[in-house]
C-alpha cells in the first residue's frame, strides 16, 4: 500500500508541474510517514546521497563548461568545424554535428551544448537558407553527443552509483559518441541530397590551419581531462578542477575575454545549476533506497528473468523500460532511480556494468528530445523563437540514427568495451 502511495504522489506531483526534486522528496516523505519511520530519515538519506567525493566533479565540470562558453570558445570551435566539414553537401549541418563533437569534450551536458552552440548554429544555418525545421532538428540531435563523449556529467553520476570506474566509462563513451556523430552526418547527407542543400565552402587547407591554430588551446581541454584520468595523473574530480583552472587561464590571460563580472555571473549560474542537479540526486537517492528496501529490483529481476535469460533480449526489455521512464523524468533523477534496479539484473546475466552505463545514458538522451520533459527542446524553442511543438516535430526524424546506434551497441558490446579493455587491461 505504501509503495502505491509513493508512486501515486510522485506521478501526481509531476503531472501538476512540480519540480522533479520536490516531487521525489515529497513522495518519499509520504512513504516514510505511512511506514511510521522518523522524519529525520529523509534528511539523513538525502545528505548521504550527495556525500560523495566523486560527485564534486559535477559543479567543476559545469563551471568549466560555462567558462568555455562565456570565454568565446564556442565561436572558435564553430569556425574550426566549419573549416573541417563545411565543404560537404549540406555543409552547415555537418558543421553543426562536428562542433558538438568538439564542444562535448568541454561541457559534458546536452543542454549546455544546445544553449551554448545552438544559437550560433541555428543563426548561421538560417542565414545560409536552410529550413528552420532542419536547423532545429539537427541542432537538437547533435547536442545529445555531449553526455556520451567525455567528460560527461551523467556518466559521473552513474559511475558513483554503480561503483564503476569513471575513467573506464569516459573512455567507453568515445567510440559510441563518434559513431553517433557519423550516423547523424549520414542523415544530414540524405537531407542535403533530397533538398539540394549547398556546400558551405570549398575545402581550403589554409583556412583549416588558421581555424585549427585559433582553436588549438581549447582543443587541449579534453586531452587534459581524459589523458589525465587514463594516465592516472588525475582522479575524475581532480580532472574537473584542472579543467576549470585551464578554462580560467584561457579566458583571463590568453584571450582576455573573461572579466570579473563575467566570472561572477558564470559562478552564480554554476551554483544554481549544481544545486538543482545535486538536489535531484539527493531526493532520488531516498526514492531509490525505498525501492531497494522493498526489493523492487529483486522482484523486477525475477519477472524479467522469468521471461528470458538471453542478455540481448533482457537489454532490449530494460532499454524499453528506460525509454518510457526517460520520457517523464529528468536524466539525473532517472539514473539515480534506475541504477539500483537494473544493475543487479545486468550483473546476474553477465552484462558488463560499463556497457550498461553507456546504453543507459544514450537511451536517456532520447528523453531530452521528446515531450513532456524534453529539456533540449525547451532550450532550442527559446533561442530559436520556434514553438515547442514545431521543435518536437523537427526532431523526430533525427531520432532514427540515435535508435540505430543504441541497437548497435546493444548487440555489439565491443563498440563500447573495446577501448576500455585496451587501456584498462
Amino acid at each position: 500500500m505504501s509503495l502505491l502511495v509513493l508512486f501515486a504522489v510522485m506521478f501526481t506531483l509531476l503531472f501538476l508541474g512540480i519540480p522533479i526534486a520536490v516531487a521525489l522528496g515529497l513522495a518519499s516523505l509520504s512513504y516514510i510517514a505511512l511506514e511510521g519511520l522518523p522524519d529525520v530519515l529523509l534528511i539523513h538519506r538525502m545528505i548521504g546521497g550527495v556525500d560523495s567525493f566523486p560527485l564534486l566533479a559535477i559543479p567543476f565540470f559545469i563551471l568549466a563548461g560555462h567558462l568555455m562558453n562565456s570565454g568565446g570558445i564556442t565561436t572558435r570551435i564553430f569556425a574550426l568545424a566549419r573549416a573541417l566539414v563545411g565543404w560537404a553537401p549540406g555543409g552547415l549541418g555537418h558543421v553543426n554535428i562536428g562542433a558538438s563533437v568538439i564542444f562535448a569534450g568541454m561541457s559534458g551536458a546536452a543542454v549546455a551544448d544546445a544553449g551554448g552552440l545552438g544559437n550560433i548554429e541555428i543563426r548561421a544555418m538560417r542565414e545560409a537558407g536552410y529550413d528552420t525545421d532542419f536547423s532545429v532538428g539537427v541542432t537538437a540531435a547533435s547536442s545529445t553527443i555531449g553526455p556520451i563523449i567525455p567528460p560527461s556529467l551523467p556518466l559521473v553520476i552513474y559511475g558513483v552509483l554503480a561503483s564503476v570506474s569513471i575513467g573506464q566509462l569516459f573512455v567507453a563513451g568515445l567510440i559510441p559518441g563518434l559513431l553517433l556523430a557519423l550516423a547523424l552526418m549520414v542523415m544530414v547527407a540524405l537531407y542535403a541530397r533530397r533538398r539540394g542543400y549547398p556546400r558551405d565552402s570549398r575545402i581550403d587547407f589554409c583556412r583549416i590551419w588558421v581555424a585549427f591554430k585559433a582553436a588549438f588551446l581549447p582543443l587541449l581541454t579534453p586531452v587534459i581531462i581524459v589523458g589525465g584520468i587514463v594516465s592516472g595523473v588525475f582522479t575524475p574530480t581532480e580532472a574537473a578542477i584542472a579543467a576549470v583552472c585551464y578554462a580560467l587561464f584561457l579566458g583571463v590571460f590568453v584571450y582576455r575575454s573573461l572579466g570579473w563580472r563575467h566570472i561572477v555571473r558564470v559562478s552564480m549560474d554554476t551554483i544554481e545549476t549544481s544545486a538543482a542537479v545535486l538536489m535531484i540526486v539527493a531526493s532520488a537517492t531516498v526514492f531509490a533506497w525505498i525501492l531497494t528496501a522493498n526489493q523492487v529490483a529483486t522482484l523486477l529481476g525475477d519477472a524479467l528473468l522469468g521471461l528470458t535469460e538471453s542478455p540481448h533480449v533482457l537489454l532490449l526489455l530494460m532499454m524499453a523500460m528506460v525509454l518510457v521512464i526517460g520520457l517523464f523524468m529528468e536524466t539525473i533523477a532517472a539514473i539515480t532511480i534506475l541504477v539500483p534496479v537494473l544493475l543487479p539484473i545486468a550483473v546476474e546475466v553477465g552484462i558488463d556494468p560499463v556497457h550498461l552505463g553507456i546504453l543507459l545514458i544514450l537511451n536517456l538522451m532520447l528523453g531530452l528530445l521528446t515531450p513532456p520533459v524534453g529539456m533540449v527542446l525547451f532550450v532550442l524553442s527559446d533561442i530559436s523563437g520556434v514553438s515547442f511543438e514545431r521543435c518536437m516535430r523537427a526532431t523526430v526524424p533525427f531520432l532514427v540514427p540515435l535508435v540505430i546506434v543504441l541497437l548497435l551497441i546493444v548487440f555489439f558490446p565491443g563498440i563500447a568495451l573495446w577501448l576500455p579493455g585496451l587501456l584498462y587491461p
